[in-house]
């Protein structure tokens, strides 16, 4: 299964990811104080989403209110389940940003 791979020595920086097929580009962003992630989703430089909280098994990018998202689901997970929440040091190490697709079972 696919993941995105968010290297945490560059926050905060961007970076463009195709998904279905459309480029976007992700601002990933990290708050010491409060130890969160977040990333603002743009498309051909236009603010799409701004500061969505990365938020441990929620998918990214669902609330309606948004226009012109990826076409697929975001989810941040740990496969071997043993986590509740994403923090610095568990993003990448055991909690991944799992590209969902229709085939793929990740929460069975």
């Amino acid at each position: 299964m696919e993941y995105i791979k968010i290297d945490k020595s560059l926050i905060p920086y961007k970076f463009d990811i195709t998904l279905a097929e459309e480029t976007f580009t992700f601002a990933v962003k990290y708050n010491v104080l409060k130890d969160f992630f977040t990333i603002d989703l743009l498309k051909n430089d236009e603010i799409i989403v701004l500061g969505e909280k990365l938020i441990y098994g929620k998918p990214l990018f669902l609330s309606s209110q948004y226009k012109n998202v990826p076409k697929i689901d975001i989810l941040p997970f740990d496969l071997a389940n043993k986590t509740e929440r994403i923090t610095f040091e568990n993003l990448n190490n055991e909690v991944f940003l799992f590209i969902v697709g229709e085939d793929d079972e990740i929460l069975d």
